[in-house]
């Protein structure tokens, strides 16, 4: 029973940003509706298990039929959040474009996920997170120095850029109805999101702290003081000890005396430093590394896999993760104290809940049999 209960979010189905989007606002209460395509069975990217369908109901319709587009439109009737992920004008093409909507529903929240939004010169053309974050800016800093820059997980572009900016827009749009506001769109783009993520760099690089030169900054494996280190047994260890008291905490469990060593922000010596640094790691595995540093301020700790995250005491104490289909996933954050959201156990495949729902808009057996066998829905 989480915050978002009692509101109604119809998704269209899609992949990506979008459906994260909606398995996030399913797992903090509300209920989602995805809406399947007849002529699909699945999405190949999803599983019963998956977080992307997690807590949805799903129906599928005919988008592009005369009485598919009513349902969708009697759906809308009934809910507070379209979401959709279609390129540009799509929507509108299918005759289901914000103001088709609004005039079944003044109060909806017409919320549109796109890479690029909804005007511009890309804004219909095709591309992925790295695009995104290529355009954007973050990703022509990160990598380290001399190599071409790193392809990060897609976590910055999609669902960081994306996915959260969507949800904080659909959220404060429902605010503002709410508070006695018409509804209106939210038109939410990777590329903005990921610049705006970025907005603490962008200031320091036009003051001059932060250089274009990849790997040679603060927080991108410039600084002795900030990177990974591989151990003896091939594993790493993250560290982290900007602040001086850290530093010192950091050298000192390293073995090294601070007064031998150049001034923590002296750049022209942090590769010599780094060097040095790395060969004392490989001294000792990651076990053995992470218990000289254990109760220690010194902001190391142990990089762990994907596989190993869940089992670590932290990821316990908070009860971060969750089995589900005996599926291992994370739970949804934040934590509340009185609104406490339980992510659903289950997923539907597509069109499980078509009877369900239609029933929602008073629909009868006898024409829910008419419109199947049609193909309006499946």
């Amino acid at each position: 029973m989480g915050p978002l209960e009692g509101m109604r979010i119809l998704e269209l189905s899609g992949i990506g940003p979008a459906p994260f989007a909606g398995m996030y606002l399913s797992d903090l209460g509300a209920e989602v509706i995805r809406v399947d395509r007849v002529s699909e069975n699945r999405n190949p990217l999803a599983s019963n298990s998956g977080p992307m369908e997690r807590g949805k109901r799903s129906i599928k319709i005919d988008l592009k039929s005369e009485e598919g587009k009513e349902i969708i439109f009697d759906l809308v009737t009934i809910s507070d959040v379209l979401l959709e992920g279609f390129r540009p004008g799509v929507a509108e093409r299918l005759g289901i474009g914000p103001e088709d909507c609004f005039a079944h529903n003044p109060k909806l929240v017409f919320a549109r996920m796109t890479g690029w939004g909804q005007e511009g010169p890309l804004s219909s053309a095709a591309g992925h997170d790295i695009n995104y974050i290529g355009i954007a800016g973050p990703l022509a800093h990160i990598g380290r120095t001399k190599q071409p820059p790193t392809v990060p997980l897609n976590l910055l572009g999609d669902f960081g850029g994306g996915s959260m900016f969507i949800i904080v827009g659909i959220l404060s749009a429902l605010l503002a109805v709410g508070q006695g506001r018409s509804g209106q769109i939210v038109d939410a783009a990777m590329v903005d999101g990921a610049a705006y993520l970025a907005s603490p760099l962008f200031s320091a690089h036009q003051s001059g702290f932060w250089t274009d030169d990849r790997g040679t900054n603060l927080l991108d494996s410039g600084a002795p003081f900030y990177d990974v280190y591989e151990t003896r047994d091939k594993e790493y260890m993250a560290v982290g000890a900007i602040e001086p008291q850290f530093y010192k905490a950091f050298v000192s469990g390293l073995g090294l005396n601070i007064d031998e060593l150049p001034p923590q922000n002296d750049r022209s010596c942090w590769p010599e430093v780094k060097q040095n640094i790395q060969k004392i790691f490989l001294t000792h595995t990651r076990e053995e590394w992470t218990k000289i540093f254990q109760g220690v301020d010194a902001c190391v700790t142990p990089v762990l896999s994907m596989g190993e995250s869940p089992k670590h005491s932290q990821a316990n104490a908070r009860e971060t993760f969750f089995t589900t289909s005996g599926i291992v996933q994370p739970k949804p954050p934040p934590i509340f104290s009185e609104t406490i959201s339980e992510p659903s156990p289950t997923s539907e495949v597509p069109g499980q809940s078509t009877t369900e729902i239609l029933k929602k808009i008073d629909m009868d057996d006898s024409e829910i049999e008419r419109l199947r066998t049609s193909g309006v829905i499946g």
